[in-house]
């Protein structure tokens, strides 16, 4: 089975607690563990991004560890809070290194659950929401890695795409990236980033084809979502 959650903002070790952002974070690490009891030892978990607040590899370590300890396999994706994330090659080798056996990482290819492709990137703000041309350089270079992912994905039956920004919100779009999703027949989207007063403006719903799902932890009372 194939399940997504987003969010999940651990800090074990640098002790920024979740619940000054509102009531509903309260307690949330025990909530999340008891949320992924629905998950088996043999299902799949995206994690659409922000997983810590670790400024570095190190300062994560018991993040990490918890993550690893819930059941099944774990594919995480960057969010814009991962500021531990330099590479993904370097992550890879900091999880060998500490026994972390069950996390891989969403960045330039793709993952496969029976005939089901696990696409996508982190993402970047809409190109029309105003931002500056830094913005629009990172959010080409996002685009551009949604694409290896989607061919990464070859001809597989069914392709979903997983991002921590979302491609749309309210009046905006990242036209570039819902364009390269409906060309390579993706149907299925479910991103994180947005909490709180913000998920007003979040849109769940069909687009030009396409499902948009918002996943964010609270968003989903801590428990990941089923997707197959």
């Amino acid at each position: 089975m194939l399940y997504t959650i987003g969010d999940l903002h651990l800090s074990f070790e640098s002790s920024k607690p979740m619940d000054v952002f509102g009531p509903e974070w309260a307690g949330h690490v025990e909530r999340l563990r008891e949320g992924f009891s629905i998950v088996g030892p043999e299902d799949t978990t995206v994690i659409c991004g922000d997983l810590t607040w670790g400024m570095d590899m190190t300062s994560c370590l018991e993040d990490f560890k918890f993550i690893d300890a819930l059941p099944g396999k774990k594919i995480i994706l960057k969010g814009n809070h991962d500021f531990w994330w330099t590479t993904a090659t370097k992550a890879k080798r900091f999880f060998s290194d500490n026994g972390i056996k069950t996390i891989d990482i969403l960045n330039n290819n793709a993952f496969f659950v029976g005939d089901t492709a696990v696409c996508g990137t982190r993402g970047w703000m809409c190109p029309n929401q105003g931002g500056s041309d830094h913005d629009r350089k990172i959010l080409a270079r996002e685009t551009q890695r949604l694409e290896t992912s989607l061919k990464a994905a070859g001809d597989a039956g069914r392709k979903i795409c997983f991002f921590h920004y979302p491609p749309i919100y309210g009046k905006y779009y990242a036209e570039g990236m819902i364009e390269l999703m409906s060309f390579y027949g993706v149907r299925e989207c479910y991103y994180g980033h947005i909490h709180g007063a913000g998920r007003s403006g979040a849109f769940e719903g069909v687009d030009r084809g396409i499902a948009y799902r918002l996943i964010s932890a609270d968003n989903l009372n801590f428990i990941p979502v089923k997707i197959i």
